[in-house]
């Protein structure tokens, strides 16, 4: 197994990046705004030719990219696909990102693959196999890899430990980092009834080496309470910018990724968002 000091650290710029779309390419060449770096899904990216493969490699050559799984299943009870980790390792092979995330969520079951990313129970067995398995794929990318917090609806029964302090145990047993989502906490706080704060102070914040910023849709539940889902399809609310804000304060100026994928706008109005981002981490960079 390598030394996790002899693993490729994630070294994006403490600046504004937004995931990637076709479509923005122009305007992105053109006029990229505060925009300093750009985060690709891998999955999109695992073929051996043609024009996006073209465009991504172009892309590199002017912008940090952040690659950012969304299939490996981390946290399934399963062996991670092999054949799918040897894609993501030729991708990240002649790429060379600037940093590799996945989600802490499963999405297979035996040998069917399901379109969501679903959370897992926070207990002894569960922990055991995740660290077994971002073990795994440090080992196979020779690279640290960076864990991202889920967005959550219920609570598992079985759980015996909270989400902070299973992600801490990951960091501690596996030395990979951590992606902070601060949509996914104040979703999972609002349908949890619990004070996204008082998770971020819990959170291994010492160990980020990313935050994600999004839009979320707002619903009810059959008692009428307030449902959030992370749908990826709207601007940052508010209430998310402040709580950007305070994450900053605990974490110190972090890359930061406008995330839509979507309903996707145009490229003025992510640039909007990379704005105000970028707003706020030259307010914490000044004070620091």
């Amino acid at each position: 197994m390598l030394d996790g000091s002899a693993r490729a650290k994630p070294d994006l710029p403490a600046s504004v990046g937004v995931g990637y779309k076709p479509q923005h390419l122009n305007d992105i060449l053109n006029n990229a705004g505060p925009v300093a770096w750009l985060e690709i899904h891998a999955e999109n990216y695992m073929g051996d030719g043609g024009p996006q493969l073209a465009q991504l490699r172009h892309l590199a050559e002017r912008f940090p990219i952040s690659c950012h799984g969304v299939g490996l299943s981390i946290g399934s009870e399963g062996p991670l696909d092999a054949d799918h980790l040897a894609r993501l390792k030729k991708l990240t092979g002649w790429l060379n990102p600037a940093s590799f995330s996945e989600h802490l969520a499963w999405s297979t079951h035996d040998t069917g693959f399901l379109n969501d990313l679903l959370p897992v129970p926070y207990d002894q067995a569960t922990l055991n196999k995740v660290v077994d398995h971002v073990d795994q794929v440090q080992e196979v990318l020779g690279r640290q890899m960076l864990l991202e917090n889920p967005s959550t609806y219920v609570q598992f029964a079985q759980s015996d430990m909270s989400e902070t302090d299973f992600l801490q145990e990951v960091v501690n047993r596996t030395g990979c980092g951590m992606l902070l989502d601060v949509n996914n906490v104040f979703v999972s706080a609002t349908n949890q009834n619990y004070h996204p704060k008082e998770y971020l102070d819990a959170f291994p914040t010492d160990h980020v080496g990313e935050i994600h910023l999004g839009g979320h849709e707002e619903d009810h539940d059959e008692t009428g309470a307030p449902l959030l889902i992370d749908a990826h399809n709207n601007p940052v609310v508010d209430p998310v910018w402040a709580l950007y804000d305070y994450a900053l304060s605990l974490t110190g100026p972090t890359a930061t990724l406008i995330e839509w994928d979507n309903d996707v706008p145009e490229w003025s109005v992510l640039r909007d968002e990379a704005n105000r981002a970028h707003t706020s981490l030259s307010h914490v960079t000044a004070h620091g």
